[in-house]
């Protein structure tokens, strides 16, 4: 890549990094934070289920803001609020503000995410969007991870986290803000077809509503869950790392397995592994944090995957030119699993115990298994020479998608 394109890209890298530093702290905070101000199992669970709300309504409001007022505006107007409801959190210590708070900031997210993704999108050439996808998925997994481990440096249980995640919200204004950078031209609608989208993979629909429901309710709620097991916060920041960065590190061998087998096969063994790694956790109640870090990794290593194979699956039966649509679709099945996930689990644990929440997991991915095998009665694999190439999604965007359709569809050209 030449000069001027990296010097057009790394602005927009370091933004992304800052904003996702300080949304991986803030996300953690408050489910670490909320037990001692009166908020319990059931009240976090509404605070994620308001933030995906927020993340389902941007998913379609995002792309009519960015086409009004363009992408820097879009850009720091979603950081400023961010900023905004961060610090309101701080000075109203309410359920009612929170959930307010929350929901702004999952519109704030997922705004932020498809500007920078479309972003990237228009800057990247096919000759090198591999890698600088690659550095996109290092800069997302190293800053939430980085994030994670700030929480026990600046401390949980006074004004100090607010400030700091807000202070990373505006940080993050200014490489955007001031580089030379001019927005990219602007991105088409994405339009939500669910009927059309359904049809063209039923089980590529229920993964992303099961990855939503259960990995929406693991971030949301299982800090709750290890401060409950005994994890001090440095702990619980480990055991979230390992959960990251083990599904970031096995996005490529299952990938590798879903391009070489019935992709179906693959999604059934890691949903298998996710149900198999959730009782492991549940069994590993009261014993030693390295037993818990190791079912930490182990769910991450089979469930982050589940999102990019139903994706995958999903693009194998898409027909020509509904890529983007194809993706809006399923994030939206996404963000309305998350939506639904956090309270059921939440409620789960407020009556069964800190345990319940990897019960309810554990059975979602039961469910889908279920589904799955329904699913291979009613239609056939798809012959191996006409599937497209898995890509690892550690963005839930149609942006992202887009992005990496191009690969996708180069692949495909070649088979064809």
């Amino acid at each position: 890549m030449s000069t001027p394109k990296w010097r057009a890209l790394a602005p927009i890298m370091l933004s992304a990094a800052v904003l996702l530093a300080g949304n991986g702290m803030l996300v953690t905070m408050i489910a670490l934070r909320g037990p001692s101000e009166g908020f319990d199992s059931t009240w976090i669970g509404i605070f994620g289920a308001a933030y995906y709300l927020g993340f389902l309504l941007a998913s379609w409001l995002s792309i009519h803001l960015i086409r009004r007022a363009g992408h820097i505006r879009v850009f720091a107007g979603l950081a400023a609020a961010a900023a905004a409801t961060t610090l309101l959190m701080l000075l109203w210590i309410e359920a009612e503000v929170w959930t307010v708070a929350r929901f702004v900031q999952g519109l704030a997210f997922s705004g932020i995410t498809t500007v920078i993704e479309s972003w990237l999108n228009g800057l990247i050439e096919n000759r090198n969007r591999g890698r600088i996808l690659s550095i996109y998925r290092v800069v997302d997994l190293g800053a939430v991870t980085g994030g994670q481990f700030l929480l026990p440096v600046v401390g949980i249980t006074d004004f100090h986290i607010f400030v700091v995640c807000a202070i990373f919200f505006c940080v993050a204004l200014m490489p955007v803000t001031l580089s030379n950078n001019s927005s990219p031209a602007m991105p088409e609608t994405s339009g939500f077809d669910i009927r059309a989208v359904w049809a063209m993979s039923p089980v590529a629909c229920m993964g992303c509503l099961a990855v939503g429901m259960a990995n929406g309710a693991f971030r949301t709620l299982s800090p709750t869950y290890a401060t409950a097991a005994g994890l001090d916060v440095a702990e619980v920041a480990t055991f979230l790392s390992l959960f990251i960065a083990a599904g970031a590190i096995s996005q490529f061998p299952i990938g590798w397995l879903s391009d070489r087998f019935d992709r179906r096969s693959v999604i059934m063994f890691v949903t298998v592994g996710a149900s198999a790694a959730s009782l492991f956790i549940i069994l590993a109640a009261g014993l030693s944090p390295m037993t818990i870090f190791i079912g930490s990794a182990l769910f991450g290593g089979f469930a982050l995957p589940l999102y990019s194979l139903s994706s995958a699956h999903a693009n194998d039966h898409c027909p020509p030119g509904r890529f983007v649509t194809l993706a809006a679709g399923l994030l939206l099945f996404f963000a309305a699993g998350a939506f639904v996930g956090s309270p059921v689990a939440a409620i789960a644990m407020e009556y069964l115990g800190p345990e319940a929440l990897f019960g309810f997991i554990c059975t979602v991915h039961a469910l889908f298994l279920a589904f799955v095998l329904y699913r291979r009665t009613r239609r056939p694999a798809v012959p191996r020479e006409r599937q497209t190439v898995h890509v690892g999604l550690l963005r839930t965007s149609p942006a992202m998608f887009a992005l990496t359709q191009h690969q996708s569809s180069k692949h495909q050209d070649d088979i064809d």
